[in-house]
């Protein structure tokens, strides 16, 4: 049982970093005044080098071959995250920060109904009340767009909630995948599908390519490495769940550097969606279990 808790408490902490490396998205982006497409190649670049460069340091020969030898399942997990990806970036230009930070905060709840029709962990009574309360709050953010523009980044949200949540089971059910690898992987190939879409690829400063380089490394390479770690811990419900800790962050950051104010409306869902995640996280309050 000892083990059992210091896994579980490992995982915890490995997650919850995931999720403040992750919240500082919005942050970065914000600073690059270029298209999607440009940010998602430099930024899939530097995280995938990032990640291969940990591999190999970490794990010489047998981290390189890992890189190109992912199995079924690694090469599932690199397409999802590559999904993710792809999505984020254009969401998080094409409206506030808050809006997409709300809908990624009911991906524990998408999460724990595809780990129950995959892999049978099925799901408490309490979080499916809960998942009630944060698809509502999702409502009412959504009832705020008003723009095309909003609706477009509220649709493609979902898409990386979506892909997020079938990573994370997917993760869960092949435990053997090299899966950091898969993170590195996942980089590379967003970065090769945005070659042909970016309008701005050779017109980056020297400063633009430090902070893209920033970005490649604290927000995806530790972000999907910490992550990648611990949801090998950690049952695919409560992983995610533990991962919404970048929802309030990720508006933060923003206010914080640019003084972006969330609508009330923004607020209002979020609230919902939060107290629907505590109140999962207390009615599942229980011994953890590995399996």
């Amino acid at each position: 049982m000892p083990d059992v808790q210091s896994q579980h408490r490992a995982g915890i902490a490995l997650v919850a970093a995931a999720a403040i490396a992750w919240s500082t998205a919005p942050f970065f982006t914000r600073l690059l005044h270029f298209d999607s497409w440009t940010i998602l190649f430099w930024r899939g670049l530097f995280g995938g080098g990032f990640i291969a460069l940990f591999l190999v340091l970490a794990q010489g020969w047998h981290g390189a071959r890992s890189l190109i030898r992912l199995g079924a399942g690694g090469a599932l997990v690199a397409c999802l995250s590559a999904l993710a990806m792809l999505a984020f970036i254009p969401a998080l230009q094409l409206t506030s920060t808050a809006n997409v930070a709300i809908v990624i905060a009911a991906q524990p709840f998408t999460t724990t109904a595809i780990a129950w029709l995959w892999l049978r962990e099925a799901p408490s009574i309490a979080t499916m009340l809960a998942s009630l309360v944060a698809f509502s709050g999702i409502a009412v953010t959504v009832s705020g767009a008003v723009t095309a523009a909003d609706y477009r980044a509220v649709g493609l949200a979902v898409v990386m909630m979506l892909a997020f949540a079938a990573m994370t089971v997917a993760m869960r059910r092949h435990k053997d995948t090299p899966m950091v690898a898969a993170a590195a992987v996942s980089n590379v190939l967003g970065a090769t599908i945005s070659v042909p879409f970016a309008h701005d690829l050779f017109a980056v400063s020297a400063l633009d390519i430090g902070t893209l380089a920033m970005f490649g490394l604290f927000q995806v390479a530790l972000g999907l490495t910490f992550f990648s770690l611990g949801v090998r811990l950690l049952p695919s419900g409560r992983a995610s769940l533990i991962a919404t800790l970048e929802t309030p962050l990720m508006p933060f950051w923003v206010w914080l550097a640019f003084a972006e104010l969330p609508s009330g409306r923004a607020l209002a869902g979020g609230a919902l969606v939060m107290t629907a995640v505590i109140a999962d996280i207390v009615g599942n309050d229980r011994k953890p279990k590995l399996g």
